[in-house]
Order: structure tokens, then sequence, then C-alpha cells
């Protein structure tokens, strides 16, 4: 009598895949890493503490008649017009220096999602960082209206509020697009700083290029939106020029260089 071997083959699991995670979620994640850096955090600090000073050296220094709200909240915005921008340079060429780029586009293997990501978050960066300067604004006005009946005007309108915005996402766009040009954080900054000002000094000293610095010099074009009047049409213009020459341009060149380079 012989026995019969059966042999029994157990169905080999589906491999386990994992959802996709989505743009909201990665925004989210891009914030985040934005301010768990130390240098993140620290210039985070260091903007706000610069806010604080400009709207206390008002306090003391401008005349009663000039310490208004809307005074305060202007002057608050260049510290983060300068300053910013160096986050959203860090947002993308601190995934090469840190080598985070490794984990980063293998759980996104889609460089696009991330880099879109990236620009999402840069702009609810620039729509946050509005607070601080609306809030440090309001305290030192209404110091300022303590201290003097003549000061602490309230007068403030949501245009320039808009324009505000506008000032602020077009500033970190601006640091985040060089950042995905360069990738490497060192030539980003010192390129952010360096070549926008040799290229107004320029202009300031070449009278032949003073036209076309009314088109394509950025400091030059965003000038009214500092102005309480809606921009014409003409301002709208060479608003856009610039932005697509310092802002769009290199966006453009670096995400193709972001799509190519190869992680290591």
């Amino acid at each position: 009598m012989t026995a019969t071997m059966t042999e029994t083959r157990t169905p080999m699991a589906a491999p386990r895949t994992f959802p996709r995670p989505g743009l909201i979620r990665l925004t989210g994640i891009e914030l985040r890493k934005m301010a768990d850096t130390r240098a993140g955090f620290w210039l985070m600090i260091a903007t706000a503490l610069i806010s604080v000073a400009i709207v206390v050296i008002q306090l003391f220094a401008a005349d009663p008649p000039d310490q208004t709200f809307k005074n305060m909240f202007q002057s608050t915005l260049f510290p983060v017009g300068v300053l910013l921008p160096v986050l959203g340079i860090l947002s993308v060429t601190s995934e090469w220096t840190q080598r985070t780029a490794l984990t980063t586009f293998a759980l996104t293997p889609r460089r696009e999602r991330v880099a879109l990501a990236k620009v999402f978050a840069s702009v609810v960066l620039g729509v946050v960082a509005l607070l601080p300067s609306l809030g440090f604004a309001a305290i030192g006005n209404a110091v300022a209206g303590g201290m003097d009946s003549a000061a602490g005007s309230w007068s403030f309108s949501g245009l320039l509020l808009a324009y505000a915005l506008l000032f602020n996402v077009m500033n970190v766009l601006f640091g985040l697009a060089f950042g995905m040009l360069f990738m490497n954080s060192a030539v980003a900054i010192v390129l952010y700083f360096i070549v926008p000002t040799v290229w107004s000094v320029l202009t300031g000293m070449i009278e032949s290029l003073r036209g076309t610095a009314e088109w394509l010099d950025l400091s030059v074009t965003s000038t009214p939106l500092f102005d309480d009047a809606a921009l014409s049409g003409g301002e709208w213009a060479r608003l856009a020029a610039s932005v697509g020459l310092w802002i769009v341009l290199p966006g453009v060149l670096g995400l193709m260089r972001l799509l190519k380079r190869e992680v290591s």
C-alpha cells in the first residue's frame, strides 16, 4: 500500500499598497519642513524680532501724524519680504544638502507633485506671514495713540491688505524659484541677495537702463503696491514682466532641473 503525497500551495499575499498622499497633505508636510529645521525656526524668529524693532523705532523716531496703523504695517513688510524668501530657498535646497530628497522622492515619485506642494506651501507661508505684521502694527498703533492724540490712526483699506498679500507671496516664490534653479543653499542665498541688488544699482547708475528697470526691476515695479490706489493697466503689465523674469523664468528652469536631477 502506497501513500500519495499531495502538495498544498498557499496563495501568495497581494503586495501591500499605500495610498498616494494628497496635495493638501504634501503641502502640510512642506510647511512643517520649513519650520522644523533650526535655520528655518531662527529665521522666522529673526523676522519677527526685526518687525518688532521697526515698530518700536517708529514709536520713538517718527512724527505723531506718521504713527499710524497703515505705516507701521507696511514697514513690517520689508523684513518679511527680504528674509522669508530664504525659507523658500531652503525648502528646496535642503532636500539635497540634507539628503532628504532620497526619502521625499521615494515616498512621492512624481516630483512635479512635490514641486507643486512646495509652491502651495510658499503661498500659505506668504499669507500667514501677514498675521504677525498685522498684530505688531496694531499693538504699536494702540501704544502710539495712547502716547499722543495726534497719532494712532486706524485708517486702512482692504486694497492695501490685498497688495501686501501679493507682495509677500511674490517674494517667497522668488526665493523658491532661486532654490529650484541652483539647488545649493549657499549659492542660491548669495545670488538671491546679490543679483537683484546689482541689477538695481546698474539701472540706477546707467541712464540708458532706466527704461528697462521700469519693466524688469522687481523692486521698482512692486513699489505701487504700497500706494493706497488701484494699479493701472500699465503698472500691472510692468509688474507682470518683472515677475516673469525673476520668478516665472527661474522657476520653470528650476522645475526642469528638479525633474531631471539624479537623486543620490
